[in-house]
């Protein structure tokens, strides 16, 4: 079970990174009961989701040699664990077409996740190759049958609470890189979306009940929440702070039929 978020980091082998014109792949961090578990996960997969002909879920897991205090593998180990997970896609590659879901690392194990159409002879494959490529090192393959992918929907995929954090993280990234600290409180401007007038207007009341000032209102016709509106307060923008807040104003808009769209603010060096 996953509790806690982080905070993302880049782990992709070489072989991800081939891919990242035609798929969208996300890392995060968080903490599960055992400790803290990286993830790398295809976004792009989520719209097609379960996919009937490839039923069933391969895990191709490796265990790691030289592992950090956190469960996680030590930098000299990255290149070794690259390889091997490009081995194992050449077997599966092999073997026939598969869907390649994610990659997780938790408590000294690094899993490949792969959902493919049948499992004749792969299980032997795969073992032949992790033999020859970490001799003297554990390894495990497990197949089973996930018609409903389970195992990514419902645990490699972030949660709501996981994507949010994903998402402003990618915003505080850009203001680090420009030099801003993030202590600094400063106005932060949110824009969100409702499907009637009325319905802006109680989010509006709500709002202002929370001190925030009401920048501009506007109709957009050809929009399916046609009712958009701009707000703004004064707030701190370092990750637990803006998060909180994000999930607030993105739980409150939904209780009135609307979508929160994002935020933004300027540098502060």
């Amino acid at each position: 079970m996953r509790y806690l978020f982080l905070y993302t980091i880049i782990l992709f082998s070489t072989d991800l990174m081939a891919q990242e014109d035609q798929e969208h792949w996300e890392p995060y961090l968080a903490q599960y009961e055992k400790g803290v578990g990286s993830t790398v996960v295809n976004m792009s997969l989520k719209n097609e989701a379960p996919v009937r002909q490839y039923p069933y879920l391969l895990k191709a897991g490796v265990k790691i040699k030289h592992c950090g205090v956190e469960g996680l593998p030590e930098e000299e180990e990255w290149d070794i664990l690259y390889k091997v997970s490009d081995k194992i896609k050449a077997a599966i590659d092999a073997h026939g077409p598969s869907k390649a879901p994610g990659i997780f690392s938790y408590q000294c194990w690094r899993t490949d996740y792969y959902y493919i159409r049948d499992t004749n002879l792969i299980r032997q494959q795969l073992l032949d190759v992790l033999k020859e490529a970490l001799p003297g090192q554990e390894y495990k393959v497990e197949i089973k049958p996930d018609p409903k992918w389970e195992a990514y929907l419902l645990f490699l995929y972030p949660s709501d609470v996981i994507m949010e954090y994903i998402s402003n993280e990618k915003v505080l990234s850009q203001l680090t890189k420009a030099g801003d600290s993030l202590t600094r409180p400063r106005q932060v401007d949110h824009w969100l979306y409702f499907k009637t007038e009325a319905n802006r207007d109680q989010f509006i009341k709500y709002a202002l009940q929370q001190k925030y000032k009401i920048e501009g209102k506007d109709f957009h016709k050809e929009s399916k929440l046609q009712y958009s509106l701009h707000l703004s307060r004064t707030d701190k923008v370092d990750i637990a702070s803006i998060s909180a807040l994000t999930l607030q104003l993105r739980k409150k808009a939904k209780e009135f039929d609307g979508d929160y769209d994002g935020w933004e603010t300027f540098v502060i060096k």
